[in-house]
């Protein structure tokens, strides 16, 4: 054994390769040759026969072999691969079925969000995000909540935190709307200011067909020198003809919110019924959309603003309520049940 001309294998190996037609004719060599009954093996299963002073070299030429006949294997099944590209040919059986990758789509809120941005931008609104734990002083104070108000109340906001992380701030809670961004912009800019804000809100809500812990908003306001209600009802009707079309008819409804004065309701007719009365709309032919007023001066005291040289109007809309006008859908824990069959329809 200790005589075998390991070159002369190598070449009778290399020889082989060059003659194979393909790969069924390599992998026939490799089982020859590297296989576990292969010339390789048995080579190696001779080492321990021979001479202890003639092992080692023996194994080490043995060794030598092996690499370079998987050497010469990998050459050679890499030649052949570049050949079957250059002809054309692939590995792949292109007549099995593929993989379908069905395109993905925008949550059917996240698609009403961004209509509502879109079309206060193209008023010359700027869309501000703010964060989701806010102070007391920014979600309440700062809009002239009073301590007393009930929305102040543990049932009716997630506080984080039971004690005073700051005098002035408060406490840090889950906003409860997204109007905190209103002081927060009004202290960090200027007038004059058109703004909206999108986002999260919490509140804790037992959840039904029209309720939720957790919903989405979107906050508006402008703040300039000689702002009036004639401004706030032309942006609000523009939006209101954008997204619900214009054969709508529009209604201010006195109502009372702390941080507007006056403050108003906004109504549009009803659109399953056009007006005339049905169950949707309570047999009234109208439908409320969204809350709004003049900002009450005591906001602008609290953001440094001159009540007597500004002022501004602001709304707030439920995104979810929006959608579920357009869509004509009647529970909003649809929007959360993350059912394809559901979201597929937008």
């Amino acid at each position: 054994m200790q005589n075998v001309d390991i070159e002369n294998i190598k070449n009778e190996i290399a020889s082989a390769l060059d003659a194979a037609a393909g790969a069924q004719d390599i992998e026939a060599l490799k089982i020859k040759y590297l296989g576990r009954k292969g010339l390789l093996a048995e080579l190696t299963a001779a080492i321990p026969s021979l001479p202890a002073d003639q092992r080692a070299a023996f194994g080490k030429r043995v060794n030598e072999l092996k690499q370079a006949a998987v050497s010469l294997f990998d050459s050679k099944q890499g030649a052949l691969k570049n050949s079957s590209v250059d002809k054309g040919q692939s590995s792949v059986d292109i007549s099995l079925p593929g993989i379908s990758q069905e395109p993905g789509r925008l949550h059917p809120i996240t698609q009403v969000m961004d209509e509502i941005c879109g079309i206060f931008t193209g008023m010359g609104f700027s869309v501000v995000e703010g964060p989701e734990i806010e102070t007391e002083f920014n979600n309440f104070t700062g809009l002239n909540i009073p301590l007393d108000h009930p929305s102040r109340d543990a049932f009716d906001t997630f506080y984080l935190t039971d004690k005073t992380v700051d005098p002035q701030e408060g406490k840090l809670l889950l906003r409860s709307h997204t109007s905190p961004v209103q002081i927060r912009a009004m202290k960090s800019r200027k007038p004059p200011l058109a703004i909206v804000v999108p986002g999260r809100v919490y509140r804790p809500d037992a959840t039904d067909a029209s309720h939720s812990c957790m919903f989405h908003q979107v906050e508006g306001f402008m703040v300039d020198t000689d702002i009036t209600l004639s401004h706030l009802k032309g942006v609000l009707e523009t939006f209101a003809r954008s997204i619900f079309g214009d054969d709508i008819k529009m209604r201010f409804r006195p109502h009372f919110f702390p941080f507007t004065e006056p403050s108003a309701e906004v109504d549009i007719s009803c659109i399953m019924c056009k007006g005339k009365g049905c169950s949707v709309c309570g047999k009234k032919g109208w439908l409320e959309i969204l809350g709004s007023g003049m900002i009450h001066p005591n906001v602008f005291k609290h953001v440094g603003y001159d009540p007597k040289k500004y002022t501004g109007f602001a709304f707030g809309m439920g995104v979810e309520r929006i959608a579920m006008l357009k869509y004509g859908i009647d529970d909003i824990r649809l929007f959360f049940q993350n059912d394809l069959r559901f979201l597929k329809q937008f």
